[in-house]
């Protein structure tokens, strides 16, 4: 047996030990559902993803802004797990599980193959596998893009590190590494830009472990390893462009970039430290940390204080210990992007922008922690007891901020609880309850998220739609204008003052509504399908079934769009074409009374009689107090000289509404013909 041959065992068993420990630790994954945040945008409300992975579907991927973000492999991975699980949460969490399990393992062979040290680089492994910031990043299905970008990037460096190796690899295979690396970092672009700085921390590892750089800092030897990663800088550039202009384009630059820039810097010195503190002590980690627009002066100079002087302190033991400046310039670097220079979204910090970053601070800890006590015997011990500490308490916290992703209520709950004036958590709380039919409830909170913040647009909106479904229209119309006063492009607002203004009668105004939602968004199924009623009832069939087509394009399992554009047809007198439609309907929703009690009428018109009773009789089963049904079967029966029968669904279509004059008429009828 060769003398390396245990030290391979040993690092086979730690990579199987991490596999299993991510397994572990993140099980309660599989038992959480889809969340209300960006999930509809990236999965649950998104038909090109949910119609799996097509044709179509690969160059939507590659030419979409949707999300306001350019990243297909993204796109592409989610519509795998739709072919995969279908809409069933628990397999979209594993793949993340996975891609997390794989990162450890990852990230545990790069730093033994830089560095020959098992033990320690198992521990920073195991602390990235672990640490309770990796809940976001793991659970939460729409960041996806972590874990795989994370992959991939983790590839890249590997591939790096295989190239950089001189002395065990041939030239002409090195070529091959760093071909892979540059290709794998431009897939992670792909799949997340944040990745923008990786060049960097190639560079960095050239320093330490590496040891490509002359300890005299020979200026030209850095300068050909600059140039050496030249096309990965390239790479950088492209990436950050197109990142800016697709989330410019897609509104994703907060109206917060709009803050001077020493009140952006300001909130990036105060986030470096409070990332730092989460990294040591993970508490009250939250989905979204507002952002307080202002840091008072007093943290932003502490954050700066302490930022200078951790940064002098790594420079100066950089020769004596270059792994503290390595990790040190890890976590700034690769969180420069998310940092807020440039502004997106409404959050001052957020865990998941840790993922890779925070492997700098791990291996900072670790390697100092080693070298604390070199060559005493209580360091044969107490490090060892101290990293399995660190292990067990992550352990322990992990599985229980995993529990918080349960569903959007213990989501949002959990983010009030442990934040202020979070008024996006009070909104999505709202928005989960208005779903449930907890529409009075959901106001509360609705409100409430006003009350912090007036002019949120969502909101707004969202409080409008509470209001519309317990009939008060005139006021969800004033909540509408509101939330389009502060946001003009909000397309949901558009298409919900449409409905708003066609109950209160005002036909006009609400097609032009439809139509400024379709200008906003043209695959905006719910104004299609809404926009093809208002047509339809002006007698328009053509341009309403074309309007139902694109709604049922656009948004998969539309129950009520098939409906919908099943009635147009039959109006059009196409009785084939609408019974596809209905059974369509059917197959995705069973229970829906109103598709069965059209599915009958159509087949009376064809007339399949005894069908269309059984059509008939299925609707007032799931809804006995449907005197339309009653009277529609009490037709169809005297159409089959079943006259008793007939008229018993008559006289229940009168008893449910007195005033029916059809039914009194044909019940008249009846009775006169005996």
């Amino acid at each position: 047996m060769t003398p390396a041959a245990p030290e391979k065992r040993r690092a086979v068993l730690v990579c199987l030990s991490l596999a299993a420990a991510v397994l572990a630790v993140f099980w309660g994954a599989s038992r959480c559902d889809f969340v209300n945040y960006d999930d509809p945008a990236y999965v649950t409300s998104n038909s090109d993803v949910q119609h799996g992975l097509t044709r179509a579907g690969f160059l939507w991927a590659f030419t979409t802004d949707a999300a306001s973000n350019w990243h297909p492999l993204t796109w592409l991975s989610h519509m795998v797990d739709v072919d995969l699980y279908g809409m069933k949460p628990a397999g979209h969490h594993w793949s993340s599980v996975l891609l997390h399990a794989a990162n450890s393992v990852l990230l545990f062979l790069i730093l033994r193959a830089m560095t020959g040290a098992l033990w320690r680089s198992a521990l920073v492994a195991a602390l990235f596998a672990l640490h309770p910031l990796r809940v976001e990043s793991v659970v939460w299905i729409s960041e996806r893009k972590d874990v795989l970008s994370g992959f991939l990037g983790l590839l890249a460096i590997w591939s790096y590190v295989r190239y950089a190796d001189e002395f065990k690899v041939q030239s002409s295979k090195r070529k091959v590494f760093y071909a892979a690396a540059l290709v794998f970092f431009a897939l992670g672009l792909m799949a997340k830009p944040m990745l923008v700085t990786l060049p960097f921390v190639l560079l960095l590892l050239d320093y330490w472990p590496l040891r490509r750089v002359p300890p005299d800092f020979n200026r030209r030897a850095i300068v050909r390893l600059v140039v050496e990663k030249a096309p990965f800088f390239i790479l950088t550039v492209v990436s950050s462009v197109i990142t800016f202009v697709v989330q410019r384009r897609g509104g994703a630059v907060s109206p917060l970039a709009g803050l001077p820039l020493p009140a952006r810097l300001g909130n990036a010195a105060v986030s470096y430290v409070r990332y730092l503190a989460k990294t040591f002590w993970p508490a009250r980690l939250s989905v979204l940390y507002p952002h307080p627009g202002h840091w008072p002066p007093w943290e932003v100079a502490g954050a700066v204080v302490l930022l200078a002087a951790l940064t002098v302190w790594v420079v100066w033991r950089g020769r004596a210990q270059p792994y503290l400046a390595v990790g040190w310039f890890w976590f700034v670097g690769m969180l420069a992007p998310a940092i807020g220079l440039v502004q997106v979204g409404i959050q001052s910090m957020a865990d998941r922008y840790s993922y890779l970053p925070g492997v700098g601070l791990f291996i900072m800890t670790v390697w100092g922690a080693h070298e604390l006590l070199p060559g005493r015997a209580a360091a044969r011990w107490l490090w060892p007891a101290a990293g399995g500490l660190a292990l067990a308490a992550c352990a322990v916290l992990t599985p229980l901020q995993t529990r918080h992703w349960r569903n959007s209520e213990t989501l949002f709950l959990h983010a009030v609880a442990v934040t202020e004036s979070n008024y996006l958590a009070y909104n999505n709380l709202g928005f989960y309850l208005s779903n449930r039919g907890e529409t009075e409830k959901s106001m509360r909170y609705y409100q409430r998220a006003l009350e912090i913040n007036p002019n949120y647009d969502e909101a707004r909106n969202n409080l409008g739609f509470a209001l519309a479904a317990l009939g008060r229209f005139q006021e969800a119309t004033n909540q509408y204008i509101k939330a389009l006063s502060i946001n003009p492009h909000l397309t949901e607002a558009h298409n919900n003052l449409g409905n708003a203004l066609g109950n209160l009668g005002l036909a006009d105004a609400a097609i032009h509504e439809y139509q400024a939602a379709l200008a906003e968004n043209p695959r905006h199924a719910d104004a299609h399908n809404n926009y093809g009623i208002a047509l339809a009832m002006r007698g328009r069939l053509d341009e309403a079934i074309e309007h139902f087509r694109l709604a049922v394009l656009y948004k998969e399992n539309y129950a009520s769009g098939h409906s919908d554009l099943g009635n147009a047809l039959a109006l059009k007198g196409d009785l084939a074409g609408a019974i596809q439609e209905y059974e369509i309907c059917l197959k995705i929703n069973p229970n829906d009374p109103q598709a069965h009690n059209n599915l009958a009428n159509v087949l009376t018109q064809q007339g399949k009689l005894e069908e269309a009773s059984r059509q008939y009789r299925i609707a007032l089963e799931l809804k006995p107090e449907n005197p339309e049904a009653h009277f529609n079967l009490g037709c169809c029966l005297a159409k089959q000289n079943r006259r008793a029968e007939a008229e018993a669904e008559y006289l229940l279509a009168l008893r449910q509404r007195p005033d029916y004059r059809q039914a009194q008429e044909q019940l008249q009828a009846l009775r006169k013909e005996r």
